[in-house]
């Protein structure tokens, strides 16, 4: 291991564990707090709004989980482990039968006007990311963003940006997050993702057994 000029602290796998279970149950509260609030306000503004967009009155995550629903096509971006963890929600969404695709595999055709591309960046500024969210845009696909950071350039290209409360990889000052390097946040990708899969499989009507047979064979 490196060697490390601060004073080594004694931790067991079980106190880690608990450290990081605690800080996700700390995002996840936050989360809901957030859609609580978001819901009520949307429900005022519901009748009062002038918008043709469907999904301008619902709270943030259920914009998402209807931009989804709705798009003729899903493509996946994000770097390093947030890359990862959205292919994850990729898969699921294969699973419900969308058609997904993650961007930089060579059979991923070109973004157009009725697609969605969701994307995830702690910094909201991730230049690959950004000039994918770019294209997506110019090519009329709506861009969902999935970001710590609700001022940065990819939240200002997205249709529906979803803030999480978390410490960007570079915030090594261990006051939003114990953990090393944006793990908090990749974390509450994954989080995201299966709560979105799981509100659209349910309102799907299908059954577990229905979708099973979209998982691959080729193993």
């Amino acid at each position: 291991m490196p060697s490390c000029t601060d004073t080594p602290v004694t931790l067991t796998v079980t106190e880690s564990l608990a450290a990081i279970a605690a800080e996700n149950a700390g995002i996840v509260r936050q989360l809901l707090t957030t859609a609580t609030t978001n819901s009520r306000n949307s429900r005022n503004s519901r009748n009062s709004r002038n918008s043709t967009d469907d999904t301008a009155g619902l709270p943030t995550l259920d914009q998402a989980a209807a931009a989804l629903r709705g798009a003729r096509r899903v493509f996946v971006l994000g770097a390093g482990r947030s890359g990862l963890a959205l292919r994850m929600t990729a898969m699921r969404l294969m699973h419900l039968g969308l058609d997904v695709h993650v961007v930089g595999e060579v059979t991923t055709p070109a973004i157009a006007a009725g697609d969605v591309l969701l994307v995830a960046s702690g910094s909201g500024a991730t230049a690959a990311v950004v000039r994918a969210a770019e294209t997506a845009a110019a090519s009329g696909a709506r861009v969902i963003a999935i970001t710590t950071a609700p001022d940065s350039p990819l939240a200002a290209l997205a249709a529906v940006t979803v803030v999480v409360p978390a410490a960007q990889k570079q915030d090594h000052d261990e006051l939003r997050s114990l953990q090393y390097s944006g793990a908090l946040f990749e974390q509450t990708v994954v989080v995201l993702g299966d709560a979105i899969f799981h509100s659209l499989w349910k309102a799907s009507g299908a059954t577990a057994d229905e979708l099973w047979p979209r998982h691959a064979n080729l193993e």
